[in-house]
């Protein structure tokens, strides 16, 4: 063992705590069992089976309410291993349950046995005839699809709100809408043809013309059983209406019985049964998608309305008007969101009968746009609108970024109720759809319901459709909680079927919650179908037991989840999952989500349990030292959890007082550090990689591999001088990281480093830039940040707030700062740390990023005398933080005549120095960016942190460089 590692007891949670009913039991600490272990790792190879316990843990718990245990999880990278799994289950007796992203609701991506992990290798798109159509891998997200498709003008049909997350497996699996879908452009209406594998193993393309008859000869029973069910259901006259019936509304509780109607083969049959069959008819192996125009001219509005009917009154007249989402937001929805940032602060004073509608058209060209604007018009001069503060206009606007702010606001539902429910409580996100004419009666009825017992009473949704969206909060530890819940379910189910003939279901599939109450929308006949159905495709109940079907009039009560209160910064985690696909480690070891997940089951257990020793002896590499720490996961997370800074702490945790010191030395020293840096670069550069590598090596196994850097090839040799400037006369402060102080950079012709092209470029634009003389030794302190040493952080975050004060003139003028995570770091990061004197000084500081101070200041001085063909950016995490992503784009089109930005693009988890401590770790996190770039050729490869820069140097074999250096070269005379 190295001499440093860090004894994993150092994360064992404080808290003083009793073992909960739902905890990992003792038995499980050794994870899988070894029979069932031996005999997957047989099938499919070591590298595809997770079998400790922290593995099982990691996949127990998703988006739902509910938390079951795998006994093991396997990760297929084929249509072959699918097959083959699904055999090995039938010859053993076993069950298969299909996850991709984990963002369902209701537990139908969680099982008790085999658990298949479909996202990691079955992501990947190809465009078809121009756009028009698309084949979809089904672990690829709909963000992901959306982002190539916007290439062609073209989008999909369904939009979930997950659409950051969820995969497009899941979307077709649960037939998911969104805001926009309908009835009309979700999953069943424009798909063009499935590719799946049976519980058989057998594969079907249904856009094959020959698969009807392959089926015919490869399963003769399925084919007759499906086609004496469709004679049957089409001889029934009232059951064909009733089911014709269910989907004139948005509805995905239970099977897709209209499959029997649309279809005439039992492939087509089999092709509509799959939309929203949840994993329990066979694997969605690939999806070819008839895809939407993108109309890009876009019209708002948010609308005040005195009270829900006047509101729910509206929608109809918005419909005919041509809007494509009408979005309902009850007043204590507009009230409690408040607490999100960017919602305007006085609604909080609206009154309670307040209701909204967030309106929307959107047209392919101006003049679709001025006629639907015509129709709004009309509409809003008919409607009796509110203003009961100051912050409501109730105008449609085409403001891009006002829209945006509509859209946080109406999506604040879930961040606004489930960041402030009380600590220990499981959220449940419920949705249901009513004939839109009952919109406002079904509304009260609800909120009405939701007050009887005890829950906060909030609505908002899709009004349009007729579908609504609520929350539930309670604690699942506590028996007369969990009998609150199961009290209102049965009334709430009760409600929709009787008084609305309503579906329980509308959006988010029936899972487990919704089974048992199946049968009480759909009636005895309709219902037996289903289990028919069920029995001919898998006879031997393989896939996904339990769920869209389950006979115990309690299964919704069964594996609901405790939720153990955790650090303050994550506690507030809804287990969602919009972080995981942002999250450089997410292929590699453990996502925001799994980290968090881990330590709430440490917590459930008794302290010094067996499962919690196997959680924390992993806990340090897989959550703790591989997180790249870039905290992209507090932007996609809708209640801005920052696991990141949870990981920083902990590393800190970790550090000894001897450590603590060393590092605190090393801020006061800093400048002797520098100097001795960029010797020992400069010596480096003159030796060998190979001895470099193998001495860094040893020192990693000796001492500590998360201490010592790995030397990697790409390291480039050290700095110039600081080019000479003078303060008379300079328009900004010019601040150089240190680590562009220490690493030289590139550029192509290499004639200019950063501080020399930043210092030219500005002066070009006549705006001159200042270098103090006293930088050295200073830093935005990201480097102690980073690791968590938060002596040394201190230090160096008020010596360059009080350095940054003195050099801008007391803030008079800007500092601009050369990479963008030094950017971050002096604008936000440092503010914790600061004094409270020096904080006062912090907030008289402007602080620019060069890119920024580029694309705003000196772009519009200068001329451009040389363009290259193409350019590939990279815009690093720090710039998703600070905003300044379109800046970068913008001095890349400056510089090239064609400027692209992967639809894969990620963190480049280089982190600093992480990349070095952990090759790995880039390794992953860069392989789908670094694919997509090395398809073509491109001029230049751009960037704006010369750290990343190493990194994406090292994934693509390509050179990159700031777009700085970019500009300079561009605008040189």
């Amino acid at each position: 063992m190295p001499l440093l590692e860090p004894k994993p007891a150092s994360l064992r949670p404080k808290a003083v705590r009793s073992a909960a009913h739902d905890r990992v039991p003792d038995a499980q600490a050794g994870g899988t069992p070894e029979q069932l272990r031996a005999e997957l790792t047989a099938l499919l190879g070591a590298d595809r089976v997770r079998w400790k316990v922290s593995d099982l843990v990691k996949y127990a718990s998703d988006a739902s309410p509910y938390r079951f245990l795998p006994q093991v999880v396997v990760l297929p990278e084929n249509v072959d291993d699918i097959a083959a799994i699904m055999s090995y289950a039938r010859a053993n007796g076993r069950e298969v349950v299909f996850r991709a992203a984990g963002t369902s609701l209701n537990g139908q991506a969680q099982g008790e046995d085999i658990l298949v992990d479909v996202r990691r290798h079955f992501t990947g798109m190809k465009v078809l005839d121009d756009g028009a159509r698309a084949r979809i891998r089904p672990g690829t997200t709909v963000m992901r699809a959306n982002a190539t498709l916007a290439r062609y003008g073209r989008l999909l049909g369904p939009d979930p709100a997950s659409a950051i997350a969820c995969t497009v497996g899941g979307v077709v699996a649960n037939n998911a809408s969104g805001m926009t879908a309908g009835i009309t452009r979700n999953s069943y209406r424009t798909l063009s043809s499935l590719t799946f594998v049976l519980p058989s193993g057998t594969v079907v393309d249904t856009a094959d013309p020959g698969a009807d008859e392959m089926l015919a000869r490869a399963e003769p029973d399925l084919c007759a059983g499906l086609m004496a069910l469709k004679a049957e259901i089409e001889a029934d006259a009232e059951l064909t209406a009733r089911i014709r019936a269910k989907y004139e509304i948005k509805n995905t509780n239970g099977y897709r019985l209209d499959a029997f109607l649309d279809g005439a083969t039992p492939v087509q049959i089999l092709r509509g049964l799959m939309v929203g069959s949840e994993g329990t008819f066979g694997f969605i192996a690939e999806v070819v998608f008839d895809t939407l125009p993108l109309d890009r001219k876009v019209s708002t509005g948010l609308l005040f309305f005195p009270t829900l009917t006047a509101a729910a009154a509206a929608v109809p007249h918005f419909n005919e008007a041509g809007a494509l989402a009408v979005e309902l937001m009850d007043g204590n929805t507009l009230r409690a969101s408040v607490s999100v940032q960017g919602v305007p602060a006085d609604w909080a004073d609206l009154p309670q009968e307040t209701t909204a509608l967030l309106v929307e058209f959107r047209a392919p060209d101006d003049a679709g746009q001025e006629a639907y604007e015509r129709a709004a018009a009309a509409v809003v001069a008919g409607l009796d609108l509110v203003a009961p503060v100051a912050s409501v206009t109730n105008e449609f606007t085409r403001d891009a970024k006002a829209i945006s702010g509509y859209w946080k606001a109406r999506k604040a539902f879930v961040t606004a109720v489930g960041g402030s429910r009380p600590a220990g409580t499981t959220l449940i996100t419920e949705d249901f759809a009513v004939p839109p004419s009952r919109l406002a009666d079904a509304c009260e009825n609800l909120l009405r319901l939701q007050a009887e017992h005890g829950f906060d009473a909030a609505v908002a949704g899709h009004a349009a459709h007729g579908n609504l969206h609520f929350l539930l909060a309670f604690d699942a530890s506590k028996a007369s909680d969990v009998d609150r819940y199961a009290a209102f379910m049965d009334d709430f189910c009760q409600m929709t079927v009787e008084r609305f003939d309503g579906s329980l279901k509308a959006e988010h599939a029936t899972g487990r919650n919704i089974a048992p109450f199946l049968e009480m929308e759909w009636g005895p006949k309709a219902t037996e179908l289903m289990w028919r159905t069920k029995q001919i495709i898998d006879p031997d109940g393989v896939l996904a037991p339990r769920i869209v079907l389950d006979r115990d009039p309690e299964a919704h009560l069964r594996g609901l989840k405790t939720i153990p209160q955790v650090e303050l910064i994550a506690d507030p985690c809804i287990e969602c999952g919009f972080c995981e696909p942002t999250c450089p480690s997410h292929d590699l070891t453990t996502t925001p989500r799994q980290r968090i997940v881990l330590r709430r089951e440490m917590l459930r257990q008794p302290g010094g349990s067996p499962v919690e020793d196997e959680l924390l002896a992993s806990y340090g590499y897989d959550a703790v030292d591989t997180c790249a720490g870039d905290s992209t996961c507090k932007i996609a997370c809708p209640v801005g959890i920052d696991t990141g800074a949870m990981m920083k702490d902990f590393r800190h945790q970790r550090h000894s007082p001897r450590e603590e010191r060393i590092a605190a030395v090393t801020a006061n020293r800093f400048k002797t550090v520098e100097t001795s840096a960029r010797l020992a670069v400069a010596a480096a550069d003159k030796m060998s990689d190979r001895l470099l590598t193998a001495v860094t090596g040893l020192a990693r196994k000796t001492v500590r591999p998360d201490l010592v850097p790995e030397w990697l090839p790409e390291i480039p040799g050290a700095a110039r001088k600081m080019p000479l400037t003078t303060r008379n006369g300079a328009s900004a402060v010019y601040y150089p990281a240190c680590v562009n102080r220490i690493f030289g950079g590139s550029g192509g012709d290499g004639t200019r480093s950063l501080p020399e092209a930043v210092v030219e470029v500005s002066a070009r634009a006549g705006k001159p830039v200042w270098i103090p003389d006293d930088v050295s030794g200073t830093c935005c302190s990201t480097i102690w940040h980073s690791k968590g040493y938060d002596d040394g952080n201190t230090v160096m975050a008020n010596r360059i707030v009080e350095a940054a004060w003195r050099w801008t003139d007391g803030g008079r003028l800007p500092l601009v700062v050369d990479a963008s995570s030094c950017t971050l770091g002096i604008e936000h990061e440092v503010v914790p740390y600061l004094t409270d004197a020096n904080r006062e000084l912090h907030r008289q500081l402007t602080v620019v990023d060069s890119v920024v101070w580029a694309a705003e200041e000196l772009l519009p001085h200068l001329t451009i005398r040389h363009r290259t063909g193409s350019a590939v950016l990279h815009p690093t995490c720090s710039m998703q933080h600070l905003g300044d992503v379109e800046q970068l784009r913008a001095v890349a089109e400056a510089v090239a005549e064609e400027v692209v930005i992967p639809d894969d693009t990620g963190c480049c988890a280089f982190a600093g120095d992480r990349g070095m401590l952990h090759k790995e770790l880039t390794a992953s996190a860069t392989e789908k960016e670094a694919a997509e770039v090395t398809s073509r050729e491109y001029d230049a490869h751009l960037s704006a942190n010369r750290m990343c820069e190493i990194g994406m140097d090292r994934a693509t074999g390509r050179e990159y460089y700031s777009a700085l250096i970019g500009l300079e070269r561009a605008t040189r005379p």
